[in-house]
């Protein structure tokens, strides 16, 4: 079974996505961590090395990400389950110093 959400960027990750919005196909059961997964193949490699902290391995250090308008890390984190029709945005996360 598949299902399919809407995803949003923003920010430099709208730009080396090159796209404002895509929908995408998932194989249940789904996951953001599957969604990230299939985002970094779909997208240019600068996509990726935008999203993952290098050094973690990680999005959350450089992007705030939300599934219906609630912060993953409220929910379950990367293993935040996904549903048909689910709304999940990227926020990238400017960092200073």
């Amino acid at each position: 079974m598949q299902i399919k959400v809407n995803v949003k960027f923003f920010g430099v990750l709208r730009k080396s996505a090159g796209k404002e919005e895509v929908e995408v196909i998932l194989k249940q059961p789904a996951n953001i961590k599957n969604l990230i997964q299939e985002l970094i193949e779909k997208f240019p490699k600068e996509f990726g090395e935008n999203l993952i902290d290098a050094e973690l391995k990680d999005p959350r250090p450089n992007a705030l990400i939300l599934i219906n308008n609630r912060e993953i890390n409220v929910l379950n984190g990367l293993e935040t389950s996904l549903k048909e029709g689910d709304e999940i945005i990227f926020i990238p996360v400017t960092h200073g110093g």
